[in-house]
């Protein structure tokens, strides 16, 4: 029996790391057809995807078939979320040619050889910080700085792929430099690039706003609208492809994809240089934690919609391997996409294993259907670049944050103007710097409320904010924040401060509801509150402890030489000094509950 058990717990480790145990076994026909179906639909919009986020890196075209076949089988045994689709991404694709720019020149092996490092680096590192549950680290991403570097590096990236959508010589490491870039090569565009481009980008924006309402006015399924429009890219690769060859506008210089080697990747190691893995050990750190956050924000949305569990720590464990994956079959890093999870989603995908059908299905076009992208223009995939990226653009944000909350709105601008200015890692590092010293200031400066007692009842509310009763003797203080070294002293001085104040007070009870930690800096700054409250004949209190701090304050010499008590509830802290008002109190909250007679 007790074998037994062992050998279920055992078994129960495993599925916890291999979460395809626990979807598997109970596989069958009904969700394999739902799944095929999903993966066709997924594998028509992830094709041009891939072909336009590799261009986006800076790499061969082929190279985003290849990071999107292996990680979708990977996550697909890693992976706690049915709907999420790993695959080549915007952002990410934008932070590995910034990344691998540095270290050598675009069409180089070494520009490809970063690019593949910085897969692997990233991998590597998701899946150590899974192992050892550091998901919480991508909390130090706040949500106003991740949207204003998405927003950010959209505006970027669509700046970068008007070069190509008309034709000109469009590069830089910012926003601005692109721009200035622009503007001086804008004589020499290529009017027939151009035609192919800004078609292609009318028509793609007419696919997004007006297809659906036609579909649906002629009675399709909205269902049926919606996987029609998210095919759009696919009939507007097909539609260049024939117009570029029919009207031989490669010899006119229409720039084109050109041949794509036909074949599955080859599986093999990457660099395994140390110094390389050093320098590209900070942009793989940012790429890893802004593809996480992205991928988990998108898992958790979706699967809340089927009250589905998504693990955070296993996730990082999954992206990690699908990264890793990437990396030994010639791609660059990956994380989950918003549009084709949705896509997934939307479509009725079952299991992970839709993304498995969606790899075979890669893996068949690159076998069979490269020739038939010779005469794919650039142009096209960079207007689905810049469709895709403008939708994440979110100006909206900044209005939002700055009638909430004026912190968190200077985290994002700052990042957006930065970001813009200088370049993805500058804008992405400030931002982090400027939300963490956002919180340490605030946090420094807690909020702390004299209180009152609400007549007729045993509540205690702000005295600026409610009629309340309060005693001269007693200085009551609500702590709203817990108490560690940033603030440890701004208390003392707050405490003396009061006291010093009102010159009849001879109790300070502090109201504790909302301390859910004190350090030890905070411990020693309330050993000096109650010493120089002692030395002034003064008493201190403590109410509302919560149970884990009166654990750890148990273990100190602070309870005992506390001259005041610690009590359970600030009603009971201030009884035990004025009796007689507790006493009215409790008169009046009981005939006011009974009611006249």
């Amino acid at each position: 029996m007790k074998k037994s058990n062992k050998n279920r717990g055992v078994f129960s480790v495993f599925k916890s790391y291999l979460p395809i145990l626990e979807w598997a076994p109970k596989y069958n026909k009904k969700t394999l057809v739902n799944d095929l179906l999903v993966a066709l639909i997924v594998t028509m919009m992830l094709i041009p995807q891939s072909l336009a986020y590799a261009l986006l890196a800076g790499l061969p075209p082929e190279v985003g078939l290849y990071a999107s076949m292996a990680p979708l089988l990977l996550y697909a045994i890693f992976g706690t979320s049915r709907a999420l689709a790993v695959g080549p991404v915007a952002v990410a694709s934008l932070m590995t040619a910034a990344a691998a720019g540095q270290l050598a020149s675009q069409g180089s092996p070494e520009y490809y050889g970063a690019a593949i490092a910085l897969a692997m680096v990233s991998g590597l590192l998701l899946m150590v910080m899974g192992f050892v549950k550091l998901g919480f680290l991508a909390n130090f991403l706040s949500h106003p700085v991740i949207a204003g570097f998405i927003t950010a590096s959209g505006l970027q990236i669509a700046a970068g792929q008007l070069g190509p959508v008309l034709g000109i010589n469009a590069h830089g490491e910012s926003f601005l430099d692109i721009v200035i870039s622009i503007w001086h090569s804008i004589s020499t565009v290529n009017w027939a690039t151009a035609a192919i481009g800004i078609g292609s980008l009318i028509f793609l924006f007419w696919v997004r706003s007006g297809l659906k309402p036609l579909l649906l006015k002629l009675k399709l399924s909205p269902k049926t609208a919606d996987m029609m429009v998210r095919i759009g890219p696919v009939v507007a690769i097909i539609s260049t492809i024939i117009i570029v060859w029919l009207m031989g506008l490669a010899d006119q210089g229409v720039k084109i994809v050109g041949k794509v080697p036909e074949g599955l990747p080859k599986i093999e190691l990457p660099p395994l240089d140390f110094e390389l893995w050093l320098k590209i050990l900070v942009p793989a750190l940012l790429i890893s934690i802004v593809g996480y956050v992205e991928s988990i924000s998108v898992a958790l949305t979706l699967a809340a919609k089927k009250r589905q569990r998504v693990d955070p720590d296993q996730e990082l464990i999954a992206i990690g391997a699908a990264n890793i994956g990437s990396a030994i079959s010639g791609g660059f890093p990956v994380t989950g996409g918003f549009s084709r999870s949705v896509v997934n989603f939307d479509a009725g995908a079952e299991t992970p294993a839709a993304g498995v059908f969606t790899a075979v299905g890669i893996g068949l076009t690159t076998l069979f259907l490269t020739p038939l992208l010779f005469f794919l223009p650039n142009a096209t995939l960079a207007a689905t670049i810049i469709v895709a990226v403008l939708s994440l653009v979110n100006f909206k944000a900044l209005k939002q944050t700055w009638s909430y909350a004026k912190t968190d709105f200077a985290a994002m601008l700052v990042t957006i103007v930065i970001t813009l200015i200088m370049g993805i890692e500058p804008g992405l590092i400030a931002g982090v710097t400027l939300s963490v010293f956002l919180h340490l200031y605030k946090t420094s400066r807690p909020h702390v409320a004299v209180v009152g007692q609400i007549p007729g009842t045993s509540s205690f509310r702000n005295v600026k904010r409610h009629k309340v009763v309060t005693d001269p003797k007693i200085l009551s203080l609500r702590v709203d924040e817990s108490l560690y070294f940033p603030n440890a002293r701004y208390l003392e001085d707050l405490v003396n401060e009061k006291v010093a104040a009102n010159p009849e007070v001879r109790h300070v009870i502090l109201e504790c509801p909302a301390v859910n930690n004190i350090d030890f800096s905070a411990l020693e700054s309330l050993e000096a509150i109650n010493n120089r409250l002692k030395d002034g004949g003064i008493s201190l209190h403590l109410s509302e402890v919560k149970g884990p701090i009166m654990d750890r304050l148990e273990h100190t010499h602070f309870l005992k030489e506390l001259t005041g008590g610690v009590h359970l509830r600030h009603y009971d802290a201030v009884a035990s000094i004025n009796p007689k008002l507790a006493d009215q109190t409790l008169r009046a909250e009981k005939t006011s509950k009974s009611g006249p007679m």
